[in-house]
């Protein structure tokens, strides 16, 4: 197994989207997405300016296709409704491909242009990493970010990119999370405040 971390820039609640009874990863962090098995462990964390404190933490129990995840009637609550509530229009079940005419399709949301057509610089990059990622078992906190023990936390921090920790570092983590905390949501992400579009740019 393996085990991620990262630093959460931009935390709305649409990667990871932490809604439901899933936590998936289905768009940005691509590297991770492609290469990481069922199994693995992904940490996000704040800046190192934010005192790398824990965002979330996912165990990934199923690693699908876009269109698996697209066309799959458990995952259709993920799909974006951009006059629904908050949590709704940062839905991340955004991409499919027609193989008919061979072309990637993605659904007005936060990766979308303003006027809901697509934004190829979020698309290219999202699509590359080919895999969603889906969790049950997850710790997200967002604006609740907690403390990572002291003994700990500079095995997590993360400059550009990712890492990979250290095995016996991550189970120790794995393991405190279970003894102190709930498997589930928490709090509502960082910038959880209003409807937002990311250009794939800034």
């Amino acid at each position: 197994m393996k085990y991620y971390s990262y630093v959460v820039a931009r935390d709305f609640g649409f990667a990871p989207n932490p809604f439901g009874q899933h936590c998936t990863l289905a768009t940005c962090k691509h590297k991770i997405r492609k290469n990481a098995s069922v199994n693995d462990w992904i940490f996000g964390i704040t800046s190192k300016r934010k005192g790398n404190r824990l965002v979330f933490a996912m165990k990934i129990n199923q690693k699908i296709t876009f269109d698996d995840y697209w066309n799959t009637p458990e995952f259709q609550y993920k799909k974006p409704v951009l006059n629904g509530s908050l949590k709704q229009m940062y839905g991340d079940n955004i991409y499919h491909f027609d193989k008919t005419i061979n072309k990637w399709f993605q659904a007005d949301s936060h990766h979308s242009l303003d006027n809901g057509e697509i934004n190829y610089e979020n698309l290219n990059r999202d699509t590359s990493g080919e895999y969603v990622l889906v969790s049950k078992e997850f710790y997200y906190f967002g604006s609740e970010n907690i403390e990572i023990p002291l003994a700990l936390k500079t095995k997590f921090s993360v400059g550009r990119g990712h890492k990979l920790v250290k095995e016996e570092v991550a189970y120790k983590l794995i393991a405190w999370l279970k003894e102190n905390h709930e498997c589930g949501f928490h709090g509502d992400p960082i910038s959880f405040t209003g409807f937002q579009r990311y250009d794939g740019v800034s």
